[in-house]
């Protein structure tokens, strides 16, 4: 019988003794890979902070910081299944962090094919190093048992199934199986080329003109980065501006415009391109790597909701503020970070991008919305009530414009990709555009 009973991470039990609190310092024969891997799931699990945040206030560095997120991010995608195998295995429930640490001992025994012995010892070195000394036997005793009988424990459970919320699951509907197929590889590295640049050696050109690499891939050390010959963009992501045609010449805001990759491949087409962003740090990473790539765009660090060209646009590309459930295989703490309430919130404020997007833009002028999402709600939902308003009218991506992706083309005529496309092949993130006119 397939087992989802336990799929969601339990809520951190408040007060308690001693054991669950956490010394405010780390021994100095600290493991850094294992601490910062327990100090993202922590992170993700008990204060619903992302990967990314955990991760950037880290001082780990090189090796260990990529061990250590791949760890952490390996631990995260299994995190459903994982909790329902070890779930027998426990008599009570021990603290949220106990549990975070045990889930990351059987991430390595089940996932990553770390030697038993290291896999347990790592975990109870953890333990004893946190100020949860208690249960290092508890670790041990569990790991080992796992050890010995992982794969027939793991019988009759439907990982992909406990692996995905059960509100995400429900929202993406017929979509969901598909959609895990892709989940659990790690991303290629996919790079757009700047116009007349050679892809570098090792890269694959996909039929979209994305160059692709293996998985692990550290862009910096291709030849050309210094350079400023290319930039890191999943070949999803990038099909949003090719879809807008031909804007050489065009006055063009990219809105939300960090890190800056739209931005980038819109100055390559030859548009006037006003980038914006709001946030002060992701303005200067959009700097930062506008420069590098020795391209030219305004800059106006500013909300987008309130931004007024000085006269009438002739497109808008909106990459709107989204839950990022497409960008899973990169992000799998968005699975446990989300919540239903939080999409409602998002596509109230998707609707206000637009309704901002369509005063800076002339009568007939463009607006491609996109977002890195798989909801229904982030996507065709804030069309059609877009629609609804009469203020617009849908432009329909042709068989021709995406002969090279077709199975991203929707009955509508939206673009559309999720995860488990191409899977063979790599895969891409999940992606949802579609073009309105202004009337």
């Amino acid at each position: 019988m397939t087992k989802t009973s336990s799929s969601r991470p339990t809520r951190p039990r408040r007060g308690g003794g001693r054991n669950n609190r956490r010394p405010a310092s780390i021994s100095r024969d600290a493991d850094p890979v294992r601490d910062l891997a327990f100090d993202i799931v922590c992170g993700v699990i008990e204060h619903r902070r992302m990967l990314e945040t955990t991760l950037d206030r880290s001082s780990c560095e090189g090796r260990d910081r990529a061990a250590g997120h791949r760890l952490a991010a390996a631990t995260l995608r299994h995190w459903g299944s994982m909790s329902e195998l070890v779930q027998p295995l426990l008599r009570r429930q021990p603290p949220e962090a106990v549990r975070c640490a045990l889930l990351m001992g059987i991430a390595q025994l089940v996932h990553l094919q770390t030697p038993p012995h290291a896999a347990v010892g790592t975990i109870v070195d953890l333990l004893h190093r946190r100020g949860f000394s208690p249960f290092a036997g508890l670790a041990n005793a569990v790991l080992r048992r796992i050890a010995r009988e992982g794969e027939s424990l793991r019988e009759g459970l439907d990982e992909a199934r406990l692996d995905v919320p059960a509100w995400l699951w429900s929202a993406w509907g017929r979509r969901a199986r598909a959609i895990t197929q892709g989940f659990y590889q790690e991303a290629p590295l996919d790079i757009t080329l700047k116009p007349g640049v050679a892809a570098p050696e090792g890269g694959v050109v996909l039929p979209t003109g994305t160059v692709r690499f293996p998985a692990g891939t550290k862009m910096a050390e291709l030849p050309g980065f210094e350079a400023g010959e290319f930039w890191a963009q999943d070949m999803a992501a990038a099909m949003p501006v090719r879809l807008m045609g031909n804007v050489k010449g065009l006055r063009v805001a990219d809105l939300c415009a960090a890190p800056g990759g739209k931005t980038a491949q819109l100055v390559c087409a030859g548009a006037k391109v006003i980038a914006v962003e709001r946030e002060k740090p992701r303005a200067r990473r959009l700097k930062e790597n506008l420069e590098r790539l020795q391209i030219e765009a305004e800059l106006v660090v500013g909300d987008a909701l309130r931004f007024r060209p000085q006269e009438p646009l002739d497109a808008v590309l909106l990459d709107a503020p989204c839950s990022a459930t497409g960008t899973l295989r990169r992000h799998p703490d968005v699975l446990w970070n989300k919540r239903p309430r939080d999409i409602t919130a998002l596509a109230e404020g998707q609707d206000r991008f637009i309704e901002a997007a369509r005063g800076m833009l002339k009568p007939g002028g463009m607006l491609l919305y996109a977002v890195c999402s798989l909801q229904d709600e982030e996507g065709p939902q804030r069309i059609a009530q877009a629609l609804e308003t009469g203020e617009w009218r849908l432009e329909p991506f042709t068989e021709e414009e995406l002969a090279a992706l077709p199975r991203a083309r929707t009955a509508e005529g939206y673009f559309r990709t999720h995860p488990g496309m191409s899977v063979a092949q790599g895969g891409m993130d999940g992606f949802f555009a579609a073009r309105l006119i202004r009337l």
